[in-house]
């Protein structure tokens, strides 16, 4: 009996350093050394300050700029509230949000009367999502164009600039990073 307490006591310990302190280390060391850039968080980085991230959606609420998709963590794309409201396409709540949400984007732009792409009403899974499909970007162009003064044709040119295509060629659908697209924005609008 005690060699077999002894015995589990050692296995607890060892295990405890492999698992708990070695393995994260050399996982950590690695995506360092291989992937700096995704291990440290897809940071932008702009005049040496950190803006954003690649990864996580941030909201803008000027029609200055491109909207991203509603978020539903915590406030808006708070990483530490991630999360879906767990609504199924037959749930009430949703379909007033999503009605309510299609009406006052409508009230605000008049020229979104044609239908709306699912992901300018619908929240993500994780509700951090950054990226907005084509289709998404191309009917916010008009509205970006008229509110900074520029030509519909360049802010479209824009929106094909930064067309990211479907991870490893067949994984999900083309899409457009709202805030890499906004930073862009920013250096054609008239000052």
């Amino acid at each position: 009996m005690t060699k077999t307490i002894i015995t589990s006591i050692l296995m607890t310990v060892v295990l405890t350093v492999l698992v708990g302190i070695i393995y994260p280390l050399a996982m950590t060391g690695i995506g360092q050394l291989l992937f700096p850039h995704q291990a440290n968080g897809s940071l932008i980085v702009r005049n040496g300050t950190v803006i954003g991230s690649e990864l996580i959606g941030q909201q803008f609420a000027s029609a200055k700029f491109f909207r991203t998709r509603p978020s539903g963590a915590g406030t808006g794309y708070d990483a530490a509230n991630s999360g879906s409201t767990n609504l199924g396409p037959t749930s009430k709540a949703l379909i007033d949000r999503i009605t309510h949400d299609r009406d006052s984007l409508r009230k605000i732009y008049p020229e979104l009367d044609t239908a709306l792409p699912a992901d300018m009403l619908t929240m993500s899974a994780s509700g951090l999502d950054p990226d907005i499909s084509v289709a998404n970007a191309l009917l916010q162009a008009k509205i970006v164009a008229r509110e900074n003064n520029l030509s519909v044709d360049t802010v479209i040119a824009l929106v094909d600039r930064h067309i990211q295509g479907r991870d490893l060629g067949f994984l999900g659908e083309p899409h457009v990073n709202v805030l890499e697209l906004n930073l862009d924005l920013l250096h054609h609008i008239p000052k």
